[in-house]
């Protein structure tokens, strides 16, 4: 029974995704338009939904960084509302391209194409519901949506809003549909939908993401989990460091940006860690050290190797004093995952070594990891980060929601 509502689904997207593709911006800035104002308008019906998924997930006992993740509200919603008007205002990349003439007369166009169906599989954050949704439809691309189970009210209520409207405003019925069965079965059917789907996105957690990387048969673009690292090298300034830290780890802790191991140089940890120990003592940081860290911070738990490996997602803080910086860097190139990594020094050569060596989406120097974030690269929003590097890596915006193709024009050439 499931299989055969999957494939209507599937049938659906694909033959929106034709009519989508071709669609002007403007028409594709109104449906948008009317997508902010619809979820305005139904404010007390998203909030009732959203009300029941957080009691739920409370009864439950989820982890309350978990729930603040769940949880909606008027001015959330005034905001998630208005990046829709935000894109509205990005250039649309369909379209665009260069064009060159060969030898023999031939001109050759490259143009960027949507991508066609994507998939965007995802947790908690009912937001991505509404996120997802318009990048794709700007992007001329049909989505077929499926949130995790915590979410579950909030996103049926989210994705009937913005469809109707979307569909009001003149674009193809079917171009964001929403998977309501949260089971297994129906994602492990979903990620080999080979004849229906482009692409799967999925965004989550570590367990989420390789679970869909490893079984899928359709392409997958990656997005990362942020095992991120803050070096502060013996040249640093204290007065970055320490908000450059407190900020990267506490603005907010639940998200995969925010840092999770604090790298400290040798010549500098007496001096250093109870400065920054005592900030984030202030905000119910839990530090878990190594064994200097605990010998400088008495009030620092023993770290486990799983502290070196795994995104707490909470106020939870590795700390780990190294040699120099040869030591930042091999502890990181062990147990990086390749999101965003961050330097706090004063020296120009190892500010370029950390660059040059570091292998991730995005590498900072004297600056917080929560900056790899579409907006503040000035993407508008973003469907995720890649962490991979086929197609796209780090925020991924409108482009990279397309292709290209070529489109060439002779005169009868044949050599």
């Amino acid at each position: 029974m499931f299989e055969a509502k999957l494939i209507e689904i599937g049938q659906r997207a694909k033959q929106a995704a034709r009519l989508l593709a071709y669609a002007s911006t403007e028409s594709k800035n109104n449906a948008l338009l009317a997508m902010a104002e619809a979820l305005l308008k139904n404010q007390e019906e998203i909030l009732e939904a959203n009300q029941r998924d957080v009691q739920a997930a409370e009864e439950k006992g989820l982890k309350k960084s978990l729930v603040n993740r769940l949880r909606l509200t008027a001015a959330s919603i005034a905001q998630i509302s208005q990046s829709l008007k935000e894109v509205v205002a990005l250039r649309d990349p369909v379209g665009e391209g260069e064009i060159w003439t060969r030898p023999n007369g031939l001109r050759i166009q490259q143009v960027h194409v949507p991508l066609g169906v994507v998939a965007m599989i995802y947790e908690a954050r009912p937001n991505v519901t509404v996120d997802a949704a318009a990048l794709c439809l700007k992007s001329g691309n049909v989505v077929i949506l499926r949130g995790g189970s915590e979410a579950l009210e909030s996103n049926k209520v989210l994705a009937r809003v913005i469809a109707e409207a979307a569909e009001a405003s003149g674009l193809p019925g079917g171009c964001i549909q929403l998977i309501t069965e949260t089971s297994r079965e129906w994602v492990q059917k979903l990620i080999r939908m080979n004849e229906f789907l482009d692409v799967i996105i999925p965004r989550g957690g570590a367990g989420l993401i390789q679970a869909v990387v490893q079984n899928s048969t359709v392409p997958v673009i990656e997005t990362g989990t942020g095992m991120c690292h803050a070096f502060v090298d013996r040249d640093a300034d204290y007065e970055k460091a320490v908000p450059i830290v407190v900020n990267a780890k506490t603005q907010n802790p639940g998200v995969c940006n925010a840092l999770e191991t604090l790298l400290v140089d040798e010549g500098i940890a007496a001096e250093f860690l109870p400065l920054i120990g005592e900030e984030l003592k202030k905000l119910n940081v839990q530090l878990k050290g190594c064994p200097r860290t605990c010998d400088i911070l008495t009030y620092s738990l023993p770290a486990t190797e799983d502290d070196w490996k795994y995104e707490h997602l909470d106020l939870i803080l590795g700390v780990k004093v190294v040699p120099d910086l040869d030591g930042a860097l091999n502890h990181i190139y062990q147990y990086s995952t390749k999101h965003s990594e961050t330097i706090v020094t004063e020296n120009y050569s190892r500010a370029q070594r950390f660059l040059r060596e570091i292998d991730a989406a995005a590498v900072y120097v004297n600056a917080s990891t929560r900056f790899t974030d579409g907006g503040r690269f000035g993407f508008g929003a973003e469907i995720g980060i890649s962490t991979q590097k086929l197609h796209a890596r780090g925020p991924m915006g409108l482009k990279e929601l397309t292709t290209i193709k070529y489109m060439v024009y002779g005169d009868g050439q044949i050599v």
